[in-house]
């Protein structure tokens, strides 16, 4: 695939996925990360912070459905993830719907070590049942054919 194959789907985004964060997969998470802060599994801790209730770590957000990019479809085998970045209008926390989507923001190539490189940059938001965005994340991806 060229990119004049991924240049249609710039601008392009899917239709948004409800996600409901749970207390449980929030603990799940942070267990696998190894994190021990309470304030992410223990209830009567997170009510005596600023957030009075559990909150999700940073990177959690990376366990939602997003959707899909209709017609965007590619071998998903040796893509490289590039970035990463979390930008939060307020913590994501337990109990939340969210309803989240991604859009191809943009694609470019480059020349590399080892021959010429797609990057795929990706936007991913979310956002509340009121319809305010909670977070919006900006992720490039590799992609070599």
């Amino acid at each position: 695939m060229s990119l004049q194959m991924f240049l249609p789907f710039v601008g392009a985004e899917s239709s948004p996925v409800k996600n409901e964060v749970e207390k449980g997969a929030i603990r799940k998470f942070a267990e696998a990360i190894g994190d021990p802060n309470p304030i992410y599994r223990d209830e009567e801790y997170a009510k005596t912070t600023r957030f009075g209730r559990i909150i999700a770590p940073p990177t959690f957000s990376r366990t939602f459905d997003y959707g899909e990019i209709p017609g965007l479809k590619f071998k998903q085998e040796g893509l490289i993830h590039g970035e990463q970045q979390f930008e939060y209008f307020r913590p994501v926390f337990a109990g939340d719907v969210l309803y989240c989507s991604t859009k191809l923001a943009d694609a470019y190539e480059k020349e590399g070590k080892l021959g010429r490189m797609i990057f795929l940059v990706y936007e991913q938001k979310a956002v509340n049942e009121s319809g305010e965005t909670v977070l919006i994340a900006r992720s490039n991806v590799i992609y070599r054919g």
